[in-house]
């Protein structure tokens, strides 16, 4: 489909979506988020929901300022890919010891490792990125060892570590993380400095604090923000030279090469420029989709998910949705569905099937063949995958 414009108070709200179907706290969200002064363009995905100040799965375009809602608090969560040479003949009919050594080497949940962990092929700039940790807000930098250990983690909550076939019986290894919780606390420190700043208290919504170009503040968040990025995409580094070098050892007699991994952030700022403006786009739920970008859009730990290549399309500011998004909080899925239901849908994948996961199965998510057809303009597909393992925090 192409968007369906719903008029907004100084934009236009484009959406790839039936705004009948979005919740009316989000579509309130996305009416709150076009009244502000520094905004030149929102595009929504169709994984569009409730958030923190904006909803997940915006884009929006502003100029001469940033919204730290709008990126997300989890600063530079996105994915990881890479096809393998391992097929489907190579696997074994149980894959629970492959699950448990992943396990084992990607610690989960609040799990840590016990030293630093360092991605391949990094060299001087793995040192600088150190470094530059003594130039990030204060009220972190205690959290400094927590940092260092987390480096290579999954985490908890959507995260996930999944090993998949293609439709052609391609093995590829994908996994879903971010700035742990360093990224956190940096993005509820800026949130909290924003909310006190003058401009800022007038706004529709308080979450919707923006720093503004030229200000002390504004230079703090963002030398903050893409240490953060940076520190997401490292983390996915490491967490894939981890997974490849346990499916190395797993499958040792098939002597498993790999391509180039494709990695994207779904919770970031860049900086960009579209009719002859030079804007700050904040992508909080949506990857970058620019021509010939790679892309993975991932649908929840049942379903299948989606390796595509963007089509550069500019009414979204070269943006996709970054996953199947929810279609129902947490708390209303473990209400509603039972340990019985997860075992139901997540048939055929060998992944954690207890309480613990509820609130991440199948069901609580929008239908991801949907989402990628309503689409069609922003990215091509270039491969479905399905997990056959899945790990989660």
């Amino acid at each position: 489909m192409s968007y369906v414009e719903v008029p907004g108070e100084n934009v236009p709200i484009r959406m790839w979506t039936d705004p009948a179907s979005v919740e009316d706290v989000a579509m309130q969200q996305l009416r709150n988020v076009a009244t502000l002064p520094w905004i030149k363009g929102l595009a929504v995905m169709p994984d569009v929901h409730f958030g923190k100040g904006a909803t997940v799965g915006s884009v929006i375009a502003m100029q001469g300022a940033v919204c730290p809602a709008a990126v997300g608090v989890d600063i530079g969560c996105g994915m990881s890919a890479v096809k393998t040479s391992l097929t489907a003949n190579h696997l074994p009919g149980d894959l629970s010891r492959l699950r448990s050594r992943i396990e084992q080497a990607i610690p989960v949940g609040r799990g840590m490792h016990d030293d630093l962990v360092e991605p391949d092929g990094v060299g001087a700039r793995w040192d600088d990125f150190w470094k530059r940790f003594d130039g990030i807000a204060e009220s972190v930098k205690f959290r400094q060892q927590r940092a260092v250990r987390q480096m290579g983690t999954l985490g908890g909550g959507n995260h996930f570590v999944e090993f998949c076939l293609d439709s052609t019986g391609s093995v590829w290894l994908m996994l879903h993380s971010g700035s742990r919780n360093i990224g956190n606390e940096l993005a509820d420190f800026h949130i909290g400095v924003a909310q006190a700043l003058p401009h800022n208290q007038d706004l529709i919504d308080r979450d919707l604090a923006v720093f503004v170009s030229d200000t002390p503040e504004m230079a703090a968040y963002r030398n903050d923000l893409f240490w953060a990025q940076e520190y997401a995409s490292y983390n996915r580094a490491v967490m894939m030279d981890l997974f490849k070098d346990v499916v190395r050892k797993e499958f040792k007699k098939a002597k498993v090469t790999f391509d180039p991994v494709i990695s994207c952030h779904h919770n970031y700022v860049s900086e960009e420029r579209y009719d002859g403006m030079d804007l700050l786009v904040t992508r909080k739920g949506a990857i970058r989709a620019g021509s010939g970008d790679y892309g993975i859009i991932p649908g929840s730990m049942g379903t299948g998910s989606y390796i595509v290549k963007g089509l550069g399309n500019e009414a979204s500011f070269n943006s996709a949705s970054h996953g199947a998004g929810r279609k129902m909080s947490r708390n209303a899925a473990r209400k509603k569905f039972s340990v019985r239901d997860l075992e139901d849908q997540t048939r055929g994948v060998e992944c954690r099937k207890d309480s613990g996961v509820v609130d991440e199965i199948p069901g609580a998510y929008k239908p991801i063949e949907k989402v990628i057809d309503q689409q069609r303009d922003l990215v091509k597909v270039v491969a479905k995958l399905k997990q056959v393992v899945c790990v989660k925090g």
